[in-house]
């Protein structure tokens, strides 16, 4: 990245992209490759598969003296996975499904901090056209009555909507591209060159060495956020020292002896950004230690 922020040609092609929230804050999200999205709609689908099976093995008992009634509830059940699983699922907190946060990616908004409600629905809606559809002719070809030229023109068709994200930059199904959406890594913090690299061997396991709870890093937000990143370029000692006794006590840390005032604030400070990004992505915007969210 270069000293001004911008994006590299390179780092565009390997999927970097800016998305700033309107605090101000360049998240600089990492899309999803296509290998990530297609194992976590494999698994998802797995998921669908064992639920669907489970419930109709719950529903075995029924067969006996009402066997349309479990047919129908059966089919039903199948409708509502095929059709809602995904969109209740990515209109979570999370915005997520399961198979995307076992791989560690979830749906955000293409130029705007917020995924609302309506394009998660969107985007899952095309998913009967950009999918079920396809893989229904695909399959369904040579069985169907339909004269050859058909046939090319539906495989066609159907790979259209089954390969596009391979052919666009943003990898964008064609879903996404309708409801303004693209799927992304789980956000990791970016943090500025100067803050990052360290002359000295006490920084190398910063990570390391600090583990913060939730409930730690929640005790400030983006503007203080840009305080402790103002504090930590400064490199006052004194100012440093000061600060780190201030949040050590606002957040219940236990000091122990020789412990870096410096290391310390660069942990807190990483965790609180990649903190306040995860919940950027999900609409979620914290302005400062009095915000509640």
């Amino acid at each position: 990245m270069s000293p001004s922020g911008a994006l590299s040609s390179d780092q565009i092609k390997l999927g970097r992209r800016h998305l700033v929230t309107p605090e101000g804050v360049d998240l600089q999200i990492e899309l999803a490759d296509v290998g990530s999205r297609i194992g976590a709609f494999a698994l998802d689908l797995m998921i669908m598969i064992l639920v669907l099976i489970a419930s109709a093995y719950g529903l075995l008992s029924m067969l006996s003296f009402n066997g349309e009634l479990a047919v129908t509830l059966l089919v039903l059940i199948a409708f509502f996975l095929r059709s809602f699983y995904f969109t209740v699922f990515e209109m979570s907190r999370r915005a997520a499904t399961p198979g995307k946060m076992i791989l560690k990616i979830r749906v955000a908004a293409r130029g705007k901090a917020r995924l609302s409600a309506a394009s998660v629905f969107a985007r899952n809606a095309l998913r009967e056209i950009g999918f079920f559809l396809p893989i229904g002719f695909l399959f369904g070809i040579g069985d169907n009555g339909v004269d050859g030229w058909m046939n090319l023109l539906a495989s066609i068709w159907a790979g259209i909507f089954l390969f596009f994200p391979l052919f666009n930059r943003d990898r964008l199904r064609v879903g996404d591209l309708v409801a303004g959406t693209w799927v992304v890594k789980s956000p990791r913090p970016i943090l500025a060159a100067d803050l990052v690299t360290t002359d000295t061997p006490e920084h190398a396991d910063v990570f390391a060495k600090f583990t913060f709870t939730p409930a730690q890093i929640d005790k400030y937000g983006i503007r203080e956020l840009h305080v402790l990143e103002d504090v930590l370029r400064a490199k006052d000692t004194d100012v440093l020292a000061d600060v780190a006794m201030r949040i050590r006590t606002k957040i219940g840390w236990v000091w122990e002896d020789g412990e870096s005032n410096t290391a310390f604030l660069r942990a807190y400070y990483t965790a609180l950004r990649g903190r306040l990004e995860s919940k950027m992505l999900m609409g979620v915007r914290r302005k400062d230690k009095f915000d509640t969210r």
